[in-house]
C-alpha cells in the first residue's frame, strides 16, 4: 500500500532523500552549513604566517555558487581539517572523544512522546563531526571546525529542569551545536574535551591585524606604505556595510545565562552593529546622543574598545570628502574615545601612526587639530567610571574645557575650568590657593551634595565622571528635589581654635557647624538650639525687622526635635488567635477597611496640625531671642554661634551613624573568642550574647576616635590613635576596629569613607610628629604612658558648661 502524500513528504523532510545524485532534506542543510562554516574561516589566518598580506575585500562575499565556494576555500581548508572519507568510524585514530548525543531536543517534559534524534559525534584535534551512525561507511552529516575563537558553554541546570537533558553548546562562527545528554558526567566530559582542543589552537589573526603589523614594520618606507593602503581597501573608508568585525572575537556568548540590562548579543554582532551606527554619524544633524550610545556600549563591553578604534581609523583614512561634516563627526567621536578609553598597545601604535599620517597629509586642517588633541588626550587617559555627559561631548567636539561650578558655604560659588582628566584633588588645591587657605592647617575637599546624602569625592576621582552622575540623577529625580552639586568644605579639623574670625575659613567653619546642628549631630538642650537659631538669624539679617526675609524653620532649627514632641502612634499587640487574624483580614478588605483608612487619614491630619502648632511656638521663641541680640554685628553673631557649638567636646570630629554589632576580646592578635553582641556601656569585652546591635555615633577626630550614644554629649569610650592596633573593612558593610584588648565590629554603609578619613588623620599626624632620637633603653617601657605625639586616653568631660549650654 503506497504511503499517503502528506506522510511521504513528512518523511522526506525529516530523513532527506536523493534525486539525480543530489541529497536533499536535513542532510543537505547540514552539508550546506558545513560549506558555509568552511567559507567563514577563509578570512582568518594563523599567527605564524609571514610576509605581507593583500586583501581585496573589506568583508566576505555574501553569495556564491557551490563550485566557486569550493574552489575558493579548498587550499585554505586543507591545512585546517583533514578530509574524511567513508570508513570505519570507530577505528579513527584521530578521535579524541566519541559517543551518542542528541543534536536537538524536540520534546521534553511537556511533550515526552516526541523523541530527540541521536547522532554519533566524534571529536578530533581539528573539528567536531557527527555521523548518521557509528557503522562502517556512515555518512558525515556535519562538521564544526574548531579554532581558538570557538567557545563552549557548561551544562545549564535550568535546561535540565525544563527538558530533562543536560546541554552542551559549542559555538562556531555561523553555527552552534546544541548537544544534549541524559547524564551530567558525560556532558562535563564533552565540555572539558572540547575546551582542551580550543585551548590548544594557535591564536588566529584577522587581515586587519596582519596589515597593522605590516604598516608598523614599513612605517619608514613611504612607497611601501602607499602600496599597502592602495592594495588593501580594508584599511580605507567604505560606504558599504561591514559583515564581520575587524578584530577577532570569540564565537557566541560566554555568559548568555547572565541577565543583561541592555540586551547585548554576541561581541561579533555588536561590533557589526556599532559600525552601522558609525555610518549613521555622517548624516546625523545632532550626533551627540548617538556618540554617547557608542561610548556606553564600549563601557559595557570593554573588548569592543579596540574594535571601535580600528573602525574609526578605517573611516577617517582617505574619506571621499576630507574635512566634511561626516568626516569631522568621525574625528569628534575619536576625540571622545581618546578621553574615555585607552586602547591596547598594538592598536595604540597603529592609532599614533594614523594621527601622524593625517597631520602630515593635511597640515593646519581641522583633522590635524583633532589629531593633535587626541594625541595629548591619550597621554592622560587612565580609564573612566562613566561615559562623558552630553555637555562634555559638546565641549570635546569643540576641543575646549568644561566649566565646573563649585559651591562654597558662606562664600560665592567658584567656576573652575576642567578637562576630562581633571581630578578632585587638583580642583581642591586650586580652590585652596584661590580662596587664600594655603596657610590653614586644616584639610579641605570636594563633596557631592544631593537630597539623599553628602559624601566626599575621592582625591583621584575624575570630576567629569561626577558630572555625568549628576546628569543621570537629574533625569531620575523629581522636579521639587534640589539638583546635585559640588561643594567645597572642611574635610579634617586639625586646629579650630586659631582660625581668624575675619577670614573666609571662619565663614566655612560657621556654615559647617550650622549643618551639624540641623542634622542633629550636636547634642544639646532645646533652649540652646533656639539660641543658635537666633544667632543664625542675626548673622543673616542683622537686627530684627518685620520686613526682613525669614527663612523656613527647618533651615534654622533641627526638624527631629519637633517630631520628637509628637506622641508616638499606638501599636496594637498582634493577635495570636488564627481565627481572629482571619476575621480581621476579611473585615479590613470591606467596609471596615475603608473606616480604618479614614481613621488613619484623620490621625495624620491631626499630627500635621500638631506639628504646625509646635513649629509656630518654636519660631515665636526664636524670634524673642532674636530681638535680644539687638546691635550685635554679623561677625560677632558668627563667633558666638561657633563658640557655643565648640563647647561640645566632640566638635571637630566627623560623625558617622553606625551599629555596634559585636565586641570581642583580643588574644595574641591572631584571634579571640567567638564574636559577642555588644550591649554594655561603657564598652567592654564581656558583653552578653544575643543582644541587639547598638546604634551609636562614631566620631573620628584629629587626636582620637570616640563612640557616642546619639543625643548624649559624653562619649561612651574614646581611643587615641596610639591605642588602635588596626582597622579595616571586613566586608562592604562591616568596619572592624581593633583597640588593644578588644575588637569592635560596626555595621555601616560608609565603610570606605571611615577608613579613608582614618588614614588621612594618621598620615597627617605622622607628618607633624617630630622624629624622636634613638636612645638605648635603660628601663622597661611604661605600658601605661601613651606614645609621644599622640593624645592620652580620653576620660569623661570635666568642663562644666554654663547654663543653657551643652550640660543636660
Amino acid at each position: 500500500m503506497p504511503f499517503p502524500g502528506g506522510l511521504w513528504w513528512l518523511l522526506c523532510c525529516r530523513q532527506g532523500f536523493t534525486l539525480l545524485r543530489r541529497d536533499y532534506g536535513e542532510a543537505d542543510r547540514e552539508a550546506d552549513g558545513e560549506a558555509e562554516e568552511e567559507e567563514a574561516s577563509f578570512e582568518l589566518r594563523a599567527q605564524g604566517d609571514q610576509g605581507s598580506l593583500e586583501v581585496n575585500l573589506s568583508q566576505p562575499t555574501r553569495s556564491s555558487s557551490g563550485s566557486e565556494r569550493s574552489l575558493l576555500v579548498a587550499e585554505e581548508m586543507r591545512s585546517l581539517i583533514v578530509e574524511k572519507g567513508p570508513g570505519p568510524v570507530e577505528d579513527d585514530p584521530d578521535a579524541l572523544v566519541k559517543g551518542w548525543l542528541q543534536r536537538e531536543v524536540r520534546g521534553g517534559v511537556k511533550t515526552p512522546w516526541i523523541r530527540p534524534r541521536k547522532y554519533w559525534f566524534v571529536l578530533t584535534p581539528d573539528s567536531l563531526d557527527y555521523y548518521s551512525s557509528n557503522e562502517k561507511g556512515a555518512r558525515r552529516l556535519g562538521s564544526l571546525v574548531l579554532t581558538s575563537l570557538c567557545s563552549v558553554l557548561w551544562p545549564d541546570k535550568q535546561t535540565y529542569k525544563e527538558t530533562g537533558y543536560w546541554n552542551v553548546t559549542v559555538f562556531g562562527r555561523k553555527h552552534c551545536y546544541r548537544l544534549y545528554t541524559e547524564h551530567l558526567n558525560e556532558a562535563v566530559h564533552w565540555v572539558c574535551a572540547v575546551q582542551k582542543v580550543i585551548d590548544s589552537k594557535v591564536p588566529v589573526q584577522t587581515p586587519t591585524q596582519l596589515l597593522m603589523r605590516d604598516v608598523e614594520e614599513h612605517c619608514s618606507s613611504p612607497e611601501v606604505l602607499e602600496q599597502i593602503y592602495r592594495c588593501n581597501p580594508i584599511l580605507r573608508y567604505t560606504s558599504s556595510p561591514l559583515y564581520a568585525p575587524l578584530l577577532p572575537f570569540p564565537y557566541g556568548s560566554l555568559d548568555q545565562s547572565a541577565p543583561s540590562p541592555c540586551s547585548y548579543t554576541t561581541l561579533r554582532d555588536e561590533a557589526v552593529k556599532l559600525f552601522n551606527s558609525l555610518q549613521q554619524l555622517e548624516s546625523e544633524r545632532d550626533p551627540v546622543p548617538l556618540m554617547q550610545g557608542v561610548l556606553q556600549t564600549c563601557l559595557d563591553l570593554p573588548p569592543l574598545v579596540d574594535e571601535i578604534y580600528c573602525q574609526l581609523v578605517k573611516q577617517t583614512t582617505e574619506p571621499p570628502a576630507p574635512g566634511g561634516q561626516g568626516d569631522l563627526h568621525y574625528w569628534q567621536l575619536l576625540t571622545c574615545m581618546s578621553c574615555t578609553f585607552l586602547p591596547s598597545p598594538p592598536v595604540l601604535r597603529f592609532l599614533h601612526f594614523h594621527l601622524d599620517r593625517t597631520e602630515s597629509r593635511f597640515p593646519a586642517s581641522e583633522m590635524a587639530k583633532y589629531a593633535c588633541f587626541i594625541r595629548e588626550a591619550l597621554g592622560k587617559t587612565k580609564g573612566r567610571e562613566c561615559v562623558p555627559s552630553l555637555e562634555e561631548i559638546l565641549v570635546l567636539m569643540r576641543r575646549q574645557e568644561m566649566i565646573c561650578t563649585v559651591h562654597c558655604p558662606g562664600a560665592p560659588a567658584c567656576s573652575v575650568a576642567i578637562s576630562s582628566h581633571t581630578t578632585a584633588e587638583e580642583v581642591a588645591q586650586e580652590l585652596v590657593s584661590r580662596l587664600g587657605l594655603s596657610q590653614s592647617p586644616n584639610l579641605f575637599a570636594l563633596y557631592e551634595q544631593s537630597r539623599r546624602r553628602e559624601q566626599p569625592v575621592g582625591s583621584t576621582t575624575l570630576l567629569a565622571d561626577v558630572l555625568t552622575r549628576f546628569e543621570n540623577l537629574a533625569g531620575e529625580e523629581r522636579e521639587q528635589d534640589p539638583p546635585c552639586r559640588l561643594c567645597f568644605k572642611h574635610y579634617g579639623f586639625l586646629d579650630t581654635d586659631n582660625v581668624p574670625r575675619d577670614s573666609l575659613e571662619f565663614a566655612l567653619l560657621f556654615e559647617q557647624a550650622h549643618e551639624m546642628v540641623l542634622r542633629g549631630y550636636v547634642p544639646t538642650s532645646e533652649d540652646t538650639l533656639q539660641t543658635l537659631a537666633a544667632l543664625r538669624l542675626q548673622s543673616l539679617n542683622s537686627d530684627f525687622s518685620t520686613h526682613a526675609p525669614f527663612p523656613r524653620l527647618e533651615e534654622l532649627f533641627p526638624p527631629h526635635v519637633l517630631h520628637a514632641r509628637l506622641p508616638a502612634p499606638r501599636r496594637r499587640p498582634p493577635t495570636k488567635c488564627r481565627g481572629a487574624r482571619l476575621r480581621a483580614g476579611l473585615l479590613a478588605g470591606g467596609l471596615w477597611g475603608q473606616a480604618l483608612a479614614k481613621q488613619r487619614a484623620e490621625r495624620d491630619q491631626r499630627l500635621r496640625g500638631r506639628l504646625r502648632e509646635e513649629g509656630a511656638s518654636t519660631m515665636a521663641a526664636i524670634v524673642e531671642k532674636w530681638k535680644l541680640l539687638q546691635g550685635m554685628g554679623r561677625p560677632e553673631a558668627m563667633a558666638a554661634y561657633v563658640a557655643l557649638v565648640r563647647e561640645w567636646p566632640g566638635f571637630g570630629s566627623t560623625l558617622f551613624d553606625v551599629d555596634l554589632r559585636a565586641v570581642s576580646p583580643r588574644q595574641g592578635g591572631d584571634g579571640g573568642q567567638p564574636w559577642q553582641r555588644a550591649a554594655l556601656t561603657p564598652l567592654s569585652p564581656q558583653s552578653p550574647v544575643g543582644a541587639r546591635p547598638q546604634r551609636l555615633w562614631l566620631g573620628i577626630g584629629a587626636k582620637a576616635v570616640s563612640l557616642y550614644k546619639p543625643g548624649e554629649p559624653e562619649p561612651l569610650d574614646s581611643f587615641c590613635y596610639g591605642r588602635i592596633a588596626s582597622f579595616g573593612a571586613s566586608d562592604s558593610s562591616t568596619f572592624r576596629l581593633s583597640v588593644e584588648d578588644r575588637d569592635l565590629l560596626f555595621e555601616t554603609s560608609q565603610v570606605d569613607e571611615i577608613a579613608q578619613l582614618l588614614n588621612t588623620y594618621l598620615t597627617t599626624a605622622g607628618a607633624r610628629r617630630p622624629p624622636r632620637p634613638q636612645e638605648p633603653a635603660t628601663s622597661p617601657p611604661d605600658r601605661t604612658a601613651p606614645p609621644q605625639g599622640l593624645c592620652p586616653a580620653a576620660g569623661p568631660w570635666q568642663h562644666r558648661p554654663p547654663v543653657g549650654s551643652f550640660h543636660s
